[in-house]
């Protein structure tokens, strides 16, 4: 496995609860999983992917968990567009 350079921007990953620790009152599918905290921050010492490694995060604070991605980017998005929501203000201000 390749070793990532201390200071690189990464993923970590760090179990909070085990399933068997979650809160019964929670929908079933969702009690079933782990529930996991993934931070990006900066590496503290060199580190190879799937293995533990400490980050630095942009407000320092410093954790360490597994580390799952290299560069990690946002994938979120906001869906389609939705034309109607375009439109609203648009008649309000004349334009």
């Amino acid at each position: 496995m390749d070793t990532v350079s201390k200071g690189t921007w990464v993923q970590i990953e760090q179990l909070v609860l085990e399933p068997d620790e979650r809160v019964p009152t929670l929908p079933a599918d969702t009690r079933e999983v782990p529930y996991v905290m993934r931070v990006s921050g900066f590496l503290l010492d060199d580190a190879v992917v799937g293995e533990q490694a400490r980050v630095r995060t942009l407000i320092g604070r410093e954790l360490s968990g597994s580390l799952t991605m290299v560069n990690p980017s946002y994938e979120h998005s906001f869906g389609e567009t939705v034309q109607e929501l375009l439109e609203i203000g648009i008649d309000q201000e004349g334009i």
